[in-house]
């Protein structure tokens, strides 16, 4: 059982607000804690599913920056792939992104493959604004959507910025476009079973300006582990129960947490 590599937990219950923070750029994509557990299952389903995990608006300029900022990281790509983009992103465990304004000014979803998306669909996604990206975040009210677009302005390239989201979830599967299977299986899911069965969901973003095209490329890597391993000890269980209720009941609600409160509950008893 290894430790996982990112408990964000550790910081409190999440948020709206974006929390976005600089990281050393050497560490934009290296090291890759899922690289081996997740990159053979990711490629086939790059080519099993195309359809539902690669779009593109027709951007190839920034596509080609955005294929070639990775690969100056992985080494060279595979040219069997439809787009420079699906070539990068095989090389590495995140899903790639790639935003740019229109002529309004309002970031725009051009272009992705989107592998491991956290219950939500990139065919419906593609082509809309971030107004239409988080249109069903509670409360994300045009002021939080100004405030994502201003950071997307400000940001000059060279900087990266991080943040992570967290949640549990019934199974490892990280190709997950619709969460309805996994709360299926949570209502089904026995206390007994929930140490073994029971799984922590971490979504480490970040987002960083391409300089040729302006483009803003955001990076999704998702790290699947049991919950018990991301509750090592006493202190770890005691601050992911805190954040587990702190959350805003709405915010709650939306990432699904309501059907998994039980499960959640009986392993923090089991643990203790």
């Amino acid at each position: 059982m290894r430790t996982p590599p990112y408990l964000p937990y550790l910081a409190g219950p999440p948020g709206l607000a974006p929390g976005l923070k600089p990281i050393d750029p050497d560490k934009w994509l290296a090291p890759d804690s899922e690289a081996e557990a997740w990159l053979p299952e990711k490629t086939v389903l790059m080519r099993t599913h195309r359809a539902q995990v690669f779009a593109d608006t027709g951007v190839p300029e920034a596509v080609a920056e955005a294929a070639n900022a990775v690969l100056a990281v992985t080494g060279s790509g595979h040219d069997t792939w439809g787009s420079p983009l699906e070539g990068a992103a095989s090389r590495v465990s995140d899903d790639l992104c790639i935003l740019l304004p229109d002529e309004r000014g309002h970031w725009v979803l051009r272009a992705a493959s989107l592998v491991a998306p956290t219950f939500w669909s990139l065919a419906e996604k593609i082509g809309q604004p971030l107004a239409g990206l988080h249109a069903t975040v509670p409360d994300a009210n045009p002021e939080l959507v100004s405030r994502i677009s201003r950071m997307f302005d400000a940001l000059r390239p060279g900087t990266v910025l991080e943040r992570f989201n967290w949640t549990v979830q019934a199974s490892p599967a990280r190709f997950t476009p619709s969460s309805a299977p996994l709360k299926a299986m949570a209502r089904a899911m026995p206390d007994e079973d929930v140490l073994d069965l029971l799984y922590f969901r971490v979504e480490r973003q970040t987002i960083s300006r391409l300089p040729g095209t302006g483009a803003v490329l955001f990076t999704i890597r998702v790290c699947i582990d049991t919950l018990s391993a991301a509750l090592p000890d006493a202190r770890h269980r005691k601050a992911f129960a805190a954040a587990w209720d702190g959350i805003d009941p709405d915010l709650g609600a939306y990432k699904g947490w309501p059907a998994y409160d039980r499960l959640v509950r009986s392993a923090l008893a089991q643990l203790a």
